[in-house]
């Protein structure tokens, strides 16, 4: 069993109180950081903001955690699960210098100690939770439930790296939390680094005790050896006993993993999944701070969640009961006369990029390596497969699949157990699914080898490729269309993690987190209405800033194109939408590479304007199934109507649409105008919902002009025209609508208005008749002419 040294302990203790100084600091003080005079109301601030009860216990692991790296040099990052402990981390940064190096005017002086106070929780300054201008993080702390997923995403393919992540009871009830326990069904010893657990039991959250801090000890305990961890206890207040016993289990934790990994490097294969250790910390929730507070129990209680003395610019005694609390610290003995920490506080620090806010781990894009990217046309449609339904997606999957081959140590899909029903099998050609639990006689592409990632939780996929993209690596998770809900409030964080990101210079852009959604809410024969929600395309589009890309193309070429795109760019969210099933294919390689890179282009194949600047109405269209809808339309235009002249517009890139001042792929004013015109009408065909484009073209010349079919909310388990027609987007409400809007009014308009009101009522008896859409619809196809 590892005994402390005395002098180590020493270190550690005042490290320790040092930290805690400095997050109480930061709740409470706008001067006098050093306490040099008696401490008066007019130095509190204001507002006071943040979250104590976590922070004691952050600090404490963190002290011990950076004993551990000084004396093995293991690479080491922290991840807080506990959301606001934002002053214990930006405490520990402030102690080992990287936070001066990233923020320079903050500095490891008195000075910068006051500045440090004041930034917190304050107009201007950073947030009370662990956030992107923390160094050393990659974890988003505002949120809870994530923290397992960013560890275990942070180690795959990493296999230097141990990640500590520190799991609050609280966050320990959320649903994601609790799935991500299984991370270790899915890790490599051999190819993989190493996530040691810390499950922080303090027994309260803000308001009310915790579920697993009321559970007896066997109960938590039996819990977590379910998952198939090796569970490692402490618990206790007292000092010094409780940095000895927690630097032996830490010792004996790190040995652990230590011993799995060489043993599996030695083999060179994983063989039986390890039982992996984790340890369970129970300290008293604002450990340290007030005990009593108005005859009130504050330590060890939820009254320590926030802030324990609410009081101190009005109540004369919570001022004294504050000044006293930081003076048990004893401030003079950890800094010295100019407000910098003591040789002895220093001493137990990291050094250079081994300290966990430098880690480099931590600031991914220093660590990131291109792609090696293939030639696209190896996997291109040719001109003589047009004419013929091709699964688009299982083009991309042989994309991915040679993604896979050259790049076999940065490169991951992750997809929640639909890699082959999304048309994504190629992959399997080259890796198995990973899998570290038995593997029996009839599985088939599984072992504990495997590099594609199948878990049933979009929570898990999706938090798994953000850290692994954070940490420098690059991937897709894809998902079926309606269930990407299931995790949009993980895009949306992503999402603003990165828009954050892109203010803080000393933060290197990473690779993009893209995003595939397949199963689309068009075409779910067989699942419903359940399956049938594009919602994801609105929460991006409306949430996040000058990061997002919404991508919708039509067929196979311009998929792959879009998917080169993503995967070259940096620090976005990508979300690409195509269905799985058999479509017609469009645009030539070339065509597609034109138009990926213009946004949207004018199809004149499809339309009869002959590049007349006033066509009488414009058909745009993006997604695949509007975009064979407003074609079959123009085919029956043409046709039927031929003196009626219109332009066939299709958007892939759905970010084109704004202006540039509002997004950085708003097309310009003047290629809009070639494409849309200032003032004819537009019927647009669109594969979300409707109020998403009229929300894009706002400001836009005369955007009233825009009239959107799309996604209504109106689905069954049906056919796939009969999506169309219950949302009232199919090709005949396309016609009308084309009629109806048009500048002018041919001759025979009302004849062709009664016409496709007839084929409609045609289709809806003969759908419910026959189980199958009409021939002449479910056989159509389109034959490009020049």
């Amino acid at each position: 069993m590892y005994e402390l040294p005395d002098s180590e302990l020493a270190s550690i203790d005042a490290w320790w109180r040092a930290a805690n100084y400095l997050t109480v600091g930061q709740i409470y003080l706008r001067d006098n950081p050093l306490l040099r005079r008696p401490l008066t109301p007019e130095q509190i601030k204001p507002r006071l903001l943040g979250h104590w009860g976590t922070s004691p216990g952050l600090s404490f692991i963190y002290a011990h955690v950076s004993r551990i790296i000084r004396d093995t040099g293991q690479s080491t990052i922290y991840l807080t699960g506990p959301g606001h402990g934002g002053p214990a981390l930006v405490a520990a940064g402030w102690l080992e210098g990287t936070y001066t190096e990233v923020f320079p005017d903050v500095t490891r002086d008195e000075a910068g100690m006051r500045r440090l106070f004041r930034q917190f929780s304050s107009p201007g300054g950073i947030p009370s939770h662990v956030s992107v201008t923390t160094p050393g993080s990659i974890h988003e702390g505002g949120e809870l439930g994530y923290v397992l997923v960013h560890a275990f995403g942070s180690v795959f393919d990493n296999p230097d790296l141990l990640t500590i992540a520190v799991v609050g009871d609280g966050e320990a009830e959320t649903g994601p939390l609790e799935g991500s326990w299984k991370g270790i069904s899915f890790l490599n010893p051999v190819r993989d680094g190493a996530v040691l657990p810390i499950l922080h039991l303090n027994g309260a959250k803000i308001a009310s005790p915790t579920v697993l801090g009321r559970k007896s000890d066997a109960e938590v305990r039996s819990l977590l050896e379910g998952h198939g961890y090796r569970v490692v206890e402490v618990s206790g207040s007292d000092l010094p006993g409780m940095h000895r016993r927690f630097a032996a289990a830490l010792a004996e934790c790190y040995a652990s993993i230590r011993e799995i990994q060489r043993e599996a490097r030695d083999r060179g294969t994983p063989g039986e999944r390890p039982h992996w250790p984790m340890i369970i910390l129970r300290t008293p929730k604002g450990w340290t701070g007030p005990a009593v507070v108005d005859g009130e129990q504050v330590e060890g209680t939820w009254r320590s969640h926030q802030v324990p003395l609410s009081g101190v610019r009005e109540n004369a005694d919570h001022l004294a009961q504050l000044e006293s609390w930081l003076r048990s610290y004893r401030p003079d003995e950890l800094f010295d006369r100019t407000g910098t920490p003591i040789a002895e506080i220093l001493a137990a620090n990291p050094t250079g990029q081994l300290r966990m806010s430098a880690s480099p781990h931590a600031n991914g894009g220093l660590l990131t390596r291109d792609l090696d990217l293939p030639d696209l046309r190896r996997f291109a449609v040719t001109d003589d497969e047009f004419g013929t339904a091709i699964e688009s997606t299982r083009r991309l999957g042989d994309l991915l699949a040679e993604l896979y081959r050259r790049n076999p140590d940065r490169f991951r899909l992750f997809c929640p157990d639909e890699v082959n029903s999304n048309r994504l099998g190629s992959v399997f050609d080259v890796s198995d699914r990973m899998f570290a639990e038995r593997v029996e006689p009839g599985d088939t592409k599984i072992s504990a080898d495997g590099r594609v990632m199948e878990v049933l939780s979009e929570h898990n996929c999706h938090g798994w490729l953000e850290s692994y993209t954070l940490t420098g690596r690059h991937g897709l998770f894809a998902s079926y269309e309606a269930f990407a809900m299931v995790s949009a409030s993980q895009t949306v964080q992503h999402g603003k993690w990165l828009e954050e990101a892109n203010h803080l210079p000393w933060r290197a852009k990473v690779p993009s987190l893209n995003i595939l959604l397949t199963s689309t809410c068009w075409r779910n024969d067989h699942n419903g209405f359940s399956h049938q929600g594009p919602g994801l395309i609105q929460n991006v589009i409306t949430h996040r800033g000058d990061v997002s890309r919404v991508y919708l193309p039509p067929d196979a070429n311009s998929l792959l194109h879009v998917a080169d795109h993503c995967f070259r760019s940096r620090s976005c969210v990508n979300l690409i939408v195509i269905d799985k099933q058999p479509q017609q294919q469009w645009l030539t390689f070339d065509e597609a590479a034109d138009q990926v890179e213009r946004g949207a282009a004018i199809w004149p194949w499809a339309g009869n304007d002959g590049g007349t600047a006033d066509p009488d109405v414009v058909l745009a269209c993006a997604g695949d199934v509007v975009t064979m809808e407003t074609i079959a339309a123009t085919e029956i235009l043409n046709e039927r109507m031929p003196q009626l002249t219109v332009r066939v517009v299709n958007v892939i890139d759905l970010m084109a649409l704004p202006r540039r001042r509002d997004h950085p792929h708003g097309l310009t004013d003047t290629y809009f105008r070639e494409l849309f015109t200032d003032h004819v009408d537009v019927v647009f065909s669109f594969h979300g919902f409707p109020g998403a484009i009229h929300q894009l073209v706002h400001g836009r010349p005369d955007a009233d002009r825009f009239h959107v079919r799309g996604f209504i909310e109106q689905g069954s388990t049906t056919t796939p025209f009969d999506m169309t027609v219950r949302n009232r987007a199919s090709r005949f409400h396309l016609v009308m609508d084309a009629i109806n809007n048009a500048r002018r009014t041919p001759p025979g308009a009302s004849e062709l208005l009664a016409w496709c009101e007839e084929r409609i009522a045609d289709h809806e008896r003969y759908v419910v008749e026959e189980l199958e859409d009409l021939p002449e619809i479910r056989d159509w196809s389109w034959t490009r002419k020049g």
